[in-house]
């Protein structure tokens, strides 16, 4: 895909880059608000004790296939709702821009499949795109705006993890790691470190994997953690679960400290990290990732029921979740400790087999850019 200098792991920040989180959670008349600083802006309603709930999210293309593409940007936004506990969306509008490079027939060609994939998604998460805004731009550009107006005991505050509860993760870290890789197959100097570690179908089936974590949605994880009380959370995306981890412990009511002992990574990509000379700081927590897991803080006696109902077929569809730290007395921050148990997560198979082998709510099978 077309994207500005960076997005191959250069000069850029890579991955799934966001804009800068530095805000707090404030009080105010109305009730609390939710502003810069974390995933969703939470504005009290004149109106019968109503909030509405908003964010918006966009990036440049990192998969190949432009469905698939659509489908991850959708998510990604949704996503900043459901780390709030947030399982309905009232209404998107897709953000669009297109390359000035590209010829009729490739706009033609790719356009159309993006935006299926985005109102695809919308429709499995049971809301509809009702507009939005495409424009002209040096890179392709796309992503979004989700809103709903909720009632207070629709969403969870990030701000009250105490002393004593665990850290669970809804999704694999290594998504930057696996796009990568995969666009090295073509680059021999580039595919030179990292070939004596892993196969070019291992490759393969990694950035699949990563396209289809990033493609699936974090709405269950919002519904579990109303059902066993989550105190906070947010999505691991641009920052690194370390910078996501660090911004969720900042907003906390609690003086609190999170540490992480485990990174679940899919397979292989740890290695890949290590060959390339700690390649994009994964072991680090600080590898982008896109449309990421949600980092929940969890009362102890319930998380591994959470990690159990996630994987169960009834609720999760199969998705894992992996208790990876906890939460102490501190200072408001986060770290990792200085050699965490890596997690290899295997490979689910491509996104063709997963839709072959699974039920209606998989994700869709491949469509390939021609």
């Amino acid at each position: 895909p077309d994207r500005p200098p960076g997005e191959d792991g250069g000069s850029g920040t890579g991955v799934g880059d966001e804009t800068a989180e530095f805000g707090q959670l404030v009080s105010v008349a109305q009730g609390p608000r939710l502003g810069i600083g974390m995933d969703s802006c939470v504005i009290p309603l004149r109106h019968g004790g109503l909030s509405l709930v908003q964010t918006t999210d966009f990036f440049y293309p990192l998969v190949e296939d432009p469905y698939m593409m659509g489908r991850i940007a959708c998510a990604n936004v949704l996503s900043d709702l459901y780390a709030m506990g947030i399982t309905e969306c009232d209404n998107m509008l897709m953000l669009l821009s297109i390359s000035q490079k590209m010829n009729e027939k490739e706009r033609d060609q790719v356009m159309p499949l993006m935006m299926k994939g985005f109102r695809d998604a919308a429709e499995e998460a049971g809301t509809s795109v009702t507009g939005g805004q495409t424009v002209i731009n040096p890179w392709i550009i796309v992503g979004g705006v989700a809103s709903v107006v909720c009632q207070p005991n629709d969403f969870i505050m990030p701000d009250s993890a105490i002393p004593g509860d665990v850290l669970v993760l809804t999704k694999p870290l290594g998504t930057q790691v696996a796009v990568n890789a995969h666009q090295w197959l073509d680059i021999p100097e580039k595919w030179n470190k990292i070939k004596l570690v892993i196969s070019r179908e291992e490759v393969e089936q990694a950035y699949q994997e990563a396209m289809l974590n990033m493609a699936t949605l974090n709405r269950t994880a919002a519904a579990l953690m109303h059902k066993f009380n989550a105190h906070a959370a947010t999505d691991v995306t641009g920052f690194g679960i370390i910078g996501h981890a660090r911004n969720l412990a900042q907003q906390q009511k609690n003086n609190v400290a999170f540490v992480i002992h485990n990174l679940p990574i899919i397979s292989k990509m740890a290695a890949i990290s290590k060959a390339g000379g700690n390649l994009f700081g994964l072991l680090q927590g600080t590898s982008s990732e896109t449309s990421g897991g949600l980092l929940i803080c969890l009362p102890r006696e319930q998380a591994a029921r959470f990690c159990a109902e996630m994987k169960s077929s009834r609720a999760g569809d199969g998705q894992q979740a992996w208790i990876i730290g906890i939460v102490e007395k501190g200072n408001r921050c986060a770290r990792i400790i200085d050699k965490p148990r890596i997690i290899e997560v295997p490979y689910r198979g491509s996104v063709v087999s997963a839709q072959e082998g699974s039920n209606n709510n998989a994700s869709p099978p491949e469509v390939q850019l021609t």
